[in-house]
């Protein structure tokens, strides 16, 4: 069992950034696929990025050049650096994790965080 807390969400102007950053509780966390997904109003949740637990990266093209993926297999933490943020950016954003497997579907994903609400303001 795997229990996950994002935090660092907030308000901010376009071209600003944020970090986002997930907590996880649980053992064995670096066997772990961890995932950053959002969802906007009204929309299906979508992957953002990706870090596997051979630290493969991945990112949706939406977000490549301006977002970075990062754990600390130490600390049982994700996290997600936002740069150049749009207002297409806004949206809740859920950290998952998925245990020993790669994948950038939501419905393969084990466990979810509560999400933090990101707000990109033009």
């Amino acid at each position: 069992q795997v229990q996950l807390v994002e935090s660092g969400g907030g308000l901010v102007q376009a071209g600003g950034s944020l970090r986002l950053s997930c907590a996880a509780s649980g053992r064995s966390f670096s066997s772990y696929s961890m995932g950053w997904f959002r969802q906007a109003p009204g929309k299906e949740r979508e992957f953002v990025a990706g870090i596997s637990w051979t630290d493969y990266t991945y990112y949706v093209d939406s977000v490549k050049g301006r977002f970075t993926i990062s754990r600390d297999n130490a600390l049982n933490t994700v996290s997600l650096q936002m740069n150049s943020l749009k207002p297409e950016d806004t949206a809740d954003y859920y950290c998952a994790a998925d245990y020993k497997s790669w994948t950038i579907k939501v419905s393969e994903y084990d466990y979810w965080g509560q999400g933090t609400q990101v707000t990109v303001s033009s």
